[in-house]
């Protein structure tokens, strides 16, 4: 859907009714990914397209259905190694669409009026997402990354299922991946699609060292666009740094000052000098991202507090300060810190205290506020990498 949000929008500030098609599957080579969408409209308007090959026309027949009886369809379309090239496909295989109904109004296909927001949202270039599920029980029903689970428990979903939908949703709106999971409702599986639109995270680190380069590694995988920055081009150079997106050469606070960052960009520091770190910090610590880390002892940390507090830095923004970076578990190696590190900025984006699971009870799942409140009760130690 988020795909064809400017078409979606046009057609519903119309009062028209759309039956929309969303690919959940696609076995073989494809020009469009899974996620993408066409609609036909009540008056047998197509927008957008899904494979550019032979299948629309057999989407177009199922969508008319869908506009006849309301009712969700989760359709597969095989392929011949022939029909499969027609239809986009580079070999003989497979591909799944999901087709429901859309309305701004009406008792039939009623759209949330956060979903509405959404596809603003992603009209407007911010980052957005939808959860849509598409086969089990409440089949058909959207869910945006804003709503409450509250505001979602309803056809069928338990509060349980629809705070994991949207802890779900939370994580790949902000990795910016879509995807497909199977999760679990009273004991019955739900396939649940999520549609994001946002371009990847910026992870920026500071200080081209060994660290650094796991550091790089583990968020790659993870989703974050990631950017090494570094004054020495001695050591900050691509072949360091394979699975970083880009190596940049720089003076690190007037690289920081020069490049975008938003409320989702996390920022490490692993530089472990001064005349680096202040300044740097500095200014991190009063732009509007997610997350600002540096690795330090106890003793130089304080000593960079001081050095901060000097520079005219609040007591707020030095509370944004997570230094020593990393939660506590026990690990030393490259490798191991970085999971510490990533570890600290998940649980700071969910609002996690990060204690093991077994300590704790109930739902896995849970909102920022239950899980704050159970985490209250159990002591997490010192924080450390």
């Amino acid at each position: 859907m988020l795909d064809i949000a400017d078409d979606l929008l046009e057609a519903l500030g119309e009062g028209r009714r759309l039956a929309v098609a969303t690919v959940t599957t696609v076995d073989g080579s494809a020009p469009r990914a899974l996620g993408t969408s066409m609609a036909v409209d009540d008056r047998g308007r197509v927008l957008g397209s899904i494979s550019g090959g032979c299948v629309e026309g057999a989407v177009y027949q199922v969508a008319e259905g869908v506009l006849e009886t309301g009712e969700p369809v989760l359709a597969e379309f095989g392929f011949t190694d022939g029909d499969a090239f027609a239809a986009g496909l580079s070999c003989g295989g497979r591909i799944e669409v999901f087709v429901h109904e859309i309305a701004m109004s009406g008792a039939r296909g009623r759209l949330d009026d956060r979903v509405a927001h959404e596809l603003e949202a992603t009209r407007d270039g911010r980052p957005a997402g939808i959860a849509v599920v598409v086969a089990g029980r409440a089949a058909g029903t959207v869910i945006a990354a804003t709503a409450a689970a509250t505001e979602v428990e309803r056809d069928g979903l338990d509060l349980a299922t629809a705070q994991r939908i949207l802890h779900e949703l939370t994580a790949r709106v902000s990795s910016g991946l879509s995807g497909t999971a199977d999760i679990e409702c009273d004991g019955e599986p739900l396939r649940v699609l999520f549609v994001v639109a946002a371009t990847a995270p910026r992870m920026i680190i500071f200080g081209a060292v060994d660290f650094s380069a796991a550091l790089a590694d583990a968020s790659s995988l993870l989703g974050y666009h990631v950017t090494v920055c570094d004054a020495r081009p001695l050591f900050a150079t691509p072949q360091r740094f394979p699975s970083a997106d880009e190596v940049v050469v720089a003076w690190p606070s007037e690289y920081l000052r020069s490049t975008p960052v938003d409320s989702r960009t996390v920022i490490c520091v692993l530089t472990h000098d001064e005349k680096f770190d202040i300044p740097l910090l500095s200014l991190a610590l009063r732009l509007p991202v997610a997350f600002v880390g540096a690795m330090a002892s106890r003793t130089t940390h304080e000593r960079r507090v001081r050095a901060l507090e000097d520079e005219g830095l609040s007591a707020a923004e030095l509370g944004r300060l997570h230094s020593p970076i990393g939660l506590d578990l026990g690990g030393s190696t490259p490798q191991e810190t970085a999971v510490s590190i990533l570890a600290e900025v998940i649980a700071s984006r969910t609002g996690s205290a990060g204690v093991s699971l077994r300590t704790q009870t109930g739902p896995i799942h849970r909102s920022e506020v239950a899980r704050a409140e159970s985490a209250s009760t159990v002591s997490t130690g010192a924080a450390r990498p």
